[in-house]
């Protein structure tokens, strides 16, 4: 077969475009920094892509600066303790103590709870380290405005990773290049102008900000920002209570540096000659600045495009991709833009150190907080897409807070870890009426580290069987003993969160029970493979697992109580999909409820991984074409944005989970499982040729 020409693919993707997006800015990243751009090729309104989050009252910009490191903890005297939000429920081993919410968790608008709650709900919250705009003086202006821009065009070019915009302001004419470095927290900028005055940046830097989606707070006097000059390089050290960090400005040439508000700089070429392009690097690292005032060594303008350009080209040239271009299919040009925006915005929002927040790298949801439900989501997709570093990454988070996981599991009356739901870098749980009580995250680490394995060979992939077994023996000890089943008990909340309610009289979830059957199984596996003794008790609650109850020839999502909500996730679909074939789930009869949930499900109430769910589900029952129906389904949270995002709604304009999701069920669509044929996932009407994918699990 002749090779796919990658270049041509990924470059008939680029993203071009002649005016605003107001909902969709061009973002650049490495996973461990990230940051979006107005048209301007920087962030010089930020009020052109307004983010109204989840609180009209405190709205905020979908132009952000995000690192890995950058956390802020508002300081609070005595400072709350996560033991004060611990409530204990009765169970079968007793009274269990969780870390609960006293008040319910809404979907919008302002949230509830103690000062207490709030504030553990609330910190650490994830830092906007900080604007980087052209600065008036640029075009000879005391200030600018949004309406002195005129745009010309915009073009992200992916096979690079460099962005190129070109626009007039107040009469002059501009193109910026901007690119980030592919391994350090650096921006660099070439700016060409036909104006009189020398090119010149501003830089703003704000507070840290707990709200909910508002990573931007304007407190004057509770942070400070000092500056430090030389001829070419300026440092600017950033203090907020416990924060530190530094930004090192390096130019190609002497700058000109000022600050004429307290947490405003601005940064001029001093001496240039019109048209000459000024080349600039704005770098960020956690920290003090370097003793006895000398400067950090930053990086120069033209190493941060070098290595972009470099990056980019080895990122597309090797791992999966799937071509879809001689497809007869009309929505087949629509999945390929998705696919191939997708594969760019994870490797830059989901591929960093920790796991990454539903937003990634561009504004913050739930603090900047991430979900470990939804690391799945996120990032499976990479030994898939034969990208397994990418993945591999953000395991090492998981070994930190092993110790934190396993005491959980301990308070609890079990052993192994119990990994959390909505957590910052330190590990601790955030109080909630749901993310405590979830358990589909669980089995998560077997999973990836089984898809490393299939990805790199045991050898690679057996750095993470302390992860894998932990987490075994932590779903071996927890179900309880249900007349000779092993059942999963109360207090229990399903991945279809809407069940929440009821969550002190629930009981085996389809999804969860399929996922720990699977889960046990592999881990039972791995050491056999391993040549290591097999673990009695594992094997017992494999074997004794309740299988799903079915109710008028389908699966319900739950055993107890019988009840049958269709709004939020369709999760029970996820039985057989996103996990494997295994003895508890019959196919026709899962055939039926995929049936029976496309009939007549909410789909405004779904979320962005719901369709890809539903299309593994289709594609490993044998139904190819609802599988490329769920992916292009015309509801409003399946929308994918001019710049690849995969929207919400207003409050959460942005969802990488749903990109993640796509990849992985293009994925086993185009490479298959075990024992499948070649792109199994897809009808007729599809010319689907790939290259670099790894098979799933049978």
């Amino acid at each position: 077969m002749m090779r796919i020409d990658r270049r041509s693919l990924v470059q008939r993707h680029r993203i071009r475009r002649t005016e605003t997006d107001s909902r969709a800015p061009v973002q650049l990243g490495n996973g461990e920094f990230g940051l979006s751009l107005d048209i301007t090729g920087l962030q010089t309104f930020p009020e052109l892509h307004p983010h109204t989050g989840r609180d009209p009252e405190d709205p905020g910009s979908l132009l952000g600066t995000q690192s890995q490191w950058g956390w802020h903890t508002t300081p609070r005297d005595p400072r709350p303790e996560l033991r004060s939000a611990l409530r204990s429920f009765d169970t079968a081993r007793g009274e269990v103590p969780y870390v609960d919410l006293s008040t319910r968790t809404f979907g919008d608008g302002p949230e509830t709870g103690t000062a207490e709650e709030l504030w553990l709900r609330q910190n650490p919250h994830r830092l906007m380290l900080g604007w980087i705009g052209l600065a008036p003086s640029a075009v000879g202006s005391e200030e600018l405005a949004a309406e002195d821009l005129v745009p010309i065009q915009q073009e992200l070019d992916l096979w690079t990773g460099i962005a190129e915009s070109e626009f007039t302001l107040r009469g002059f004419g501009f193109t910026v290049r901007t690119a980030v470095h592919p391994t350090r927290d650096a921006v660099a900028f070439t700016i060409r102008t036909d104006s009189p005055h020398p090119p010149a940046l501003r830089l703003r830097f704000p507070y840290g900000s707990g709200a909910w989606g508002n990573a931007v707070s304007w407190a004057e006097e509770r942070h400070s920002t000092t500056v430090q000059g030389r001829r070419e390089t300026a440092q600017i050290s950033r203090s907020l209570d416990e924060t530190t960090y530094v930004v090192s400005v390096d130019a190609a040439g002497p700058l000109k540096i000022e600050q004429p508000a307290r947490h405003e700089v601005l940064i001029a070429a001093e001496a240039l000659a019109q048209e000459q392009p000024w080349q600039v690097a704005v770098s960020f690292r956690s920290g003090s600045p370097a003793p006895d005032g000398d400067h950090d060594s930053g990086v120069t303008p033209a190493e941060v495009f070098e290595q972009s350009q470099t990056w980019w080209q080895e990122h597309w040239s090797t791992g999966g991709v799937v071509d879809l271009a001689e497809s007869t299919d009309l929505r087949a040009p629509e999945l390929e833009r998705r696919i191939v925006l997708s594969q760019y915005l994870t490797a830059i929002n989901c591929s960093g150190s920790t796991p990454p927040q539903e937003t990634g790298l561009m504004i913050n949801s739930w603090r900047g907080k991430f979900h470990l439900e939804m690391h799945w989501w996120h990032a499976a997709h990479f030994p898939v897409w034969g990208r397994p570093e990418l993945l591999m990454r953000s395991l090492q988070w998981y070994r930190d807070v092993l110790p934190q996981a396993r005491q959980t599991a301990a308070a609890q009356g079990v052993t192994g870890a119990r990994w959390p739901k909505q957590v910052g870098p330190d590990g601790e749980e955030t109080p909630s009426d749901i993310g405590p009580f979830l358990l589909w995250q669980q089995p998560h680490l077997i999973y990836f580290a089984e898809l490393l394995r299939r990805s790199t060979g045991m050898d690679q992939a057996s750095q993470y069987a302390e992860l894998v077994f932990e987490t075994a023996e932590f779903m071996a000890t927890h179900p309880i003993d249900d007349d000779g089943a092993a059942s999963l008990e109360a207090p229990l909340i399903p991945a279809q969160e809407c069940y929440g309610d009821v969550k002190e009289e629930l009981a085996d979830p389809t999804f969860e029970l399929a996922y720990w059957h699977w889960g046990l199984n592999t881990a039972i596996r791995w050491r056999e493979l391993l040549g290591l003794e097999p673990v009695a008790a594992w094997a017992r609650t494999r074997d004794a697992l309740r299988p799903p109850s079915v109710r008028g020839g389908v699966y319900p999502a739950i055993r107890r109580p019988v009840l049958d909500r269709r709004t939020d996730h369709p999760s029970v679909l996820g039985a057989l999909g996103v996990v494997p074939e295994t003895p508890l789930i019959d196919e026709k009869i899962m055939e039926n409820t995929l049936l029976d949930v496309l009939g007549d499900w909410d789909w405004e109430s779904t979320w962005g991984w719901d369709y890809p769910m539903i299309a593994m589900s289709a594609a490993r029952l044998g139904r190819p074409e609802l599988a490329v129906d769920a992916l292009l389904m015309p509801a409003a949270k399946n929308t994918f944005l001019s710049n690849g995002h995969n929207w919400q709604n207003e409050g959460l304009p942005l969802y990488l989970p749903g990109n993640g999701g796509l990849l992985m069920a293009v994925g086993l669509m185009a490479a298959g499982w075990d024992g499948s044929g070649d792109a199994p996932g897809f009808p007729s009407g599809f010319i689907v040729k790939h290259e670099g994918l790894t098979q799933l699990p049978p």
